[in-house]
């Protein structure tokens, strides 16, 4: 059956296996880069000291703030497993552009999701946070990750083959992702005061949108590139 037969959404499941089951031969992204993600909260409060009110306010923040730097990487390791004959063979296959994007997106979706419930507990026996608004965090989370992930796969197919990509990868998203940062950070902190998180959610939800239009529009633009 010609891969052009073959339903995008159902290409893009198959994209998106088969960089889990690469990630999972590889451990890369979980057994690699979620170890550092728990040293960099670890060293946290032994800069801070033992002052827990102070280590309870900033936890939910560093926690995102982990999440966003360290996910990056987690996004980025896919071009270094995509080799060029490889490449080839998916354009050849009649798979477009925006269908190997959002096969990425996925798949990078999925390893965020894991990264951030590997890194939850840590940041829980460190940090003692409060408890109030935690039932917000399902949506955040999963949110957070999608948006991630497509930014994340943007970014890999414009640096697919450019030497330092994983120095330049968190350099182009980071700014971009703030928004994603300022967002997570807040909801949990509404709900704390008492306010409404939704504001919050919707602009989680509006970088979300904005990444994926972006991306479906600027893919076909790189694949030249490449």
């Amino acid at each position: 059956m010609r891969a052009a037969a073959v339903p995008p959404l159902t290409q893009a499941l198959t994209l998106a296996r088969k960089d889990l089951r690469l990630e999972l031969r590889a451990g890369e992204a979980l057994l690699v880069t979620a170890p550092f993600g728990a040293v960099a909260l670890l060293l946290a409060p032994l800069a801070v000291g033992v002052d827990t009110p102070l280590l309870r306010a900033l936890g939910p923040a560093l926690y995102w703030l982990v999440v966003l730097l360290f996910g990056v990487l987690v996004t980025l390791r896919a071009s270094a497993v995509d080799t060029p004959p490889q490449l080839a063979v998916l354009r050849l296959a009649g798979v477009s552009p925006r269908v190997r994007l959002a096969g990425r997106a996925m798949a990078n979706g999925v390893l965020l999701l894991g990264f951030q419930l590997l890194l939850a507990p840590v940041a829980l026996v460190l940090y003692d946070p409060d408890p109030t608004g935690w039932s917000w965090l399902l949506p955040v989370f999963v949110l957070v990750a999608a948006g991630l992930a497509v930014l994340g796969a943007l970014v890999d197919a414009l640096a697919v083959g450019v030497a330092g990509r994983t120095t330049l990868g968190p350099l182009l998203v980071a700014p971009v992702a703030v928004p994603l940062l300022i967002g997570a950070t807040s909801v949990q902190r509404a709900a704390q005061f008492g306010r409404a998180p939704w504001p919050w959610l919707v602009l989680v939800v509006t970088v979300d949108l904005v990444a994926a239009l972006l991306a479906a529009w600027c893919v076909r633009y790189l694949e030249d590139l490449t």
